[in-house]
């Protein structure tokens, strides 16, 4: 631990690039209210995409407010949406989680 007199004298400069720290606030803060972070279960599970119907089914909330969460998750990068017909079809991006994890790891280390 450092002594009260160095307070205010690190010489270690911020690493991390603005833009980095904006995607890691938002796949954060996507991750960071229980029904979106229960979507990013449900769809590791699955390890197929889903349908909105179908991730509604899990939920007690209505479409708009599923759609909402997803709309979260996709803006995020940790899901992607494909649209068939008249369905919006969702599979989580495992290769984006993974480098969230591995960038938490850094930052306990």
């Amino acid at each position: 631990m450092s002594s009260p007199s160095a307070c205010g004298q690190s010489t270690r400069a911020l690493r991390l690039p603005a833009e980095v720290l904006r995607l890691r606030v938002r796949q954060l803060k996507a991750l960071g209210h229980p029904v979106r972070l229960q979507m990013v279960a449900l769809l590791s599970q699955e390890g197929a995409p889903l349908c909105v119907c179908d991730i509604e089914a899990h939920f007690d909330l209505k479409q708009p407010t599923i759609s909402h969460h997803l709309r979260w998750l996709r803006e995020a990068g940790l899901v992607i949406a494909e649209v068939r017909g008249p369905y919006t079809y969702y599979q989580l991006k495992p290769e984006v989680l993974e480098d969230l994890g591995a960038w938490l790891q850094r930052l306990a280390a």
